[in-house]
C-alpha cells in the first residue's frame, strides 16, 4: 500500500474535486454536443455577427489598453499604501467586481448620461458619451480594470525583493527602477492580468446594455448579439457563443502562459 504523503488532503476530498470539476466542464460539453457546426459559417458570415465581433474586437483592445495604462500604476501605488488608505483604496476597487452589471451600468449612466452629473458637462462641449461606442469602452473598463489591479497588487506585495532597495541606493531614479527593476520582475502578473481583464471586457453584457444600449454596429457587441438571437434563431446564438468560448480559452492560454513567463 502506497504511503500518503505528507500534507496530502484526504481521500475522500478528491471525490468532491471531482464533482467540482464536471460540473463545470458538463455545460461546456453540452453546449459544444448542441452546436449547429452546419450553420457555423452561415452565421459567422453573416453583415449581423461581422459587425458584432467587429464592436467588440476594437472596443475590447482599446479598453484592456485603458485597463493597463491606469490599471499598473493604481496597483503600483495600492501595494505601497497602509492601514486607513490601503483600506479604503481596496474597496473602491473592490466594489464595482461584486456589484451587478446592471446596477454599473445604471451608475454609469447616472454620472456620464446627457443630463447627469459630469455627461451634462460633456453635451456642453457637443460630446454625448451614453449609447455610443465610448460608452461601450467605459463600461467594460468600469467592470474589468479591477481584475487587473487585485491581481497586480497581491503579486507586488507577495514578491517584495531588495532588487528595488539595491537599485535607488546605486543612484537609479524612481522612473529607471520601475521600468528595469520592478516591471520586469512583475511581467508574468501584469500578463495574467491583463488577460483576466480582456476576458471580463469580452464578455460584458450587463453594463455595456445599460449604458450603451445595442446599436447595431455601434454599440452591439458580441454578448448582446447572442441575447438578441437568443429567441429568434437559437442557432445563432450558439454559434456566437462558440466563438466566445474560443477566445476565451485563448485568454486563459494566455494567464496560464502568462504566469510561466
Amino acid at each position: 500500500m502506497r504511503p500518503v504523503s505528507a500534507g496530502a488532503p484526504p481521500r475522500w476530498i478528491h471525490v468532491l474535486a471531482a464533482a467540482a470539476l464536471v460540473y463545470l466542464a458538463l455545460p461546456i460539453i453540452g453546449l459544444l454536443i448542441d452546436m449547429p457546426m452546419t450553420r457555423a459559417v452561415e452565421v459567422l458570415t453573416s453583415p449581423a455577427a461581422l459587425s458584432a465581433l467587429g464592436v467588440s474586437l476594437r472596443t475590447v483592445l482599446v479598453a484592456t489598453l485603458i485597463c493597463v495604462v491606469l490599471g499598473v500604476p493604481a496597483a503600483l501605488v495600492m501595494s505601497r499604501l497602509e492601514g486607513r488608505a490601503a483600506d479604503v483604496a481596496r474597496t473602491l476597487v473592490t466594489v464595482p467586481m461584486v456589484l451587478p452589471p446592471v446596477v454599473a451600468g445604471l451608475a454609469l449612466l447616472a454620472t456620464f448620461g446627457k443630463r447627469k452629473l459630469l455627461g451634462a458637462q460633456f453635451s456642453a462641449l457637443g460630446i454625448d458619451i451614453a449609447f455610443s461606442s465610448i460608452a461601450v469602452v467605459m463600461a467594460q473598463v468600469f467592470v474589468a480594470m479591477p481584475f487587473l489591479i487585485t491581481s497586480l497588487e497581491a503579486a507586488l506585495r507577495s514578491n517584495r525583493g531588495a532588487h528595488a532597495e539595491i537599485a535607488a541606493t546605486l543612484g537609479a531614479s524612481p522612473t529607471y527602477i520601475l521600468f528595469h527593476v520592478t516591471l520586469p520582475i512583475m511581467r508574468p502578473a501584469i500578463v495574467s492580468g491583463t488577460a483576466l481583464s480582456a476576458a471580463r471586457c469580452l464578455g460584458e453584457f450587463g453594463a455595456t446594455l445599460t449604458f450603451a444600449g445595442s446599436l447595431e454596429g455601434v454599440t452591439r457587441t458580441v454578448p448582446l448579439a447572442i441575447y438578441l438571437q437568443r429567441e429568434v434563431d437559437p442557432d445563432v446564438a450558439l454559434v456566437l457563443s462558440l466563438v466566445l468560448l474560443i477566445l476565451a480559452v485563448l485568454v486563459v492560454s494566455l494567464t496560464a502562459r502568462g504566469r510561466k513567463l
